[in-house]
């Protein structure tokens, strides 16, 4: 389905037919399927990608203040939301263990949480909580990350969505990523 389809869809959802979300999950599960086995790999096996993208599914469409513009826009409500499916379900499983320490988190070039076997869940809290610590130093990196590390987007796009240039882009996802390495660094010794 191209974008201006979408969008349509987006705009008639928005003007009264909630209904029409459905056609554009529908039109985006391959995409969101994506983006969810590429946030899932290496955590814990309770949530899979279609347990994830039904949950976001569920979010989106009982929402009623989501009012989505373009393509580009749901991506970015999608990040949002697939964060905070994310860490409600590993706030869940590490309420139910019992014991267990800090675990050293590391983030490789994607972001991604490097999880010894059942360190996954802190990992996803670990980099939550660097997401909240970021947002207070700058939203817009904050913004650059959720859209970057879980709706993948590229460089390009993010810039578009945020209005800036692919280049600050960049240089915002660079500082955004060695502030949230230091902290988990930091967060990893104590």
């Amino acid at each position: 389905m191209m974008d201006t389809e979408i969008t349509q869809l987006l705009v008639r959802a928005r003007n009264g037919e909630p209904e029409r979300l459905g056609e554009v999950f529908q039109a985006l599960y391959p995409e969101l399927m994506r983006m969810a086995r590429s946030r899932l790999r290496g955590c814990n096996a309770t949530m899979t990608p279609t347990v994830l993208v039904h949950e976001l599914f569920l979010r989106v469409t009982s929402s009623d203040s989501l009012s989505l513009v373009d393509r580009r826009h749901f991506f970015a409500a999608a990040a949002q939301a697939l964060r905070w499916i994310m860490v409600e379900d590993a706030r869940r499983s590490l309420s139910q263990k019992r014991g267990g320490g800090a675990v050293h988190v590391e983030l490789d070039e994607e972001l991604s949480p490097a999880a010894p076997t059942g360190a996954a869940d802190t990992g996803v809290l670990a980099l939550h909580e660097g997401l909240d610590a970021l947002e207070e130093l700058s939203p817009q990196r904050r913004q650059v990350v959720e859209l970057r590390y879980f709706a993948g987007l590229e460089f390009k796009e993010v810039a578009e969505l945020l209005g800036i240039s692919e280049r600050t882009a960049q240089r915002e996802w660079e500082r955004a990523r060695a502030f949230l390495l230091a902290m988990l660094e930091e967060g990893g010794d104590g």
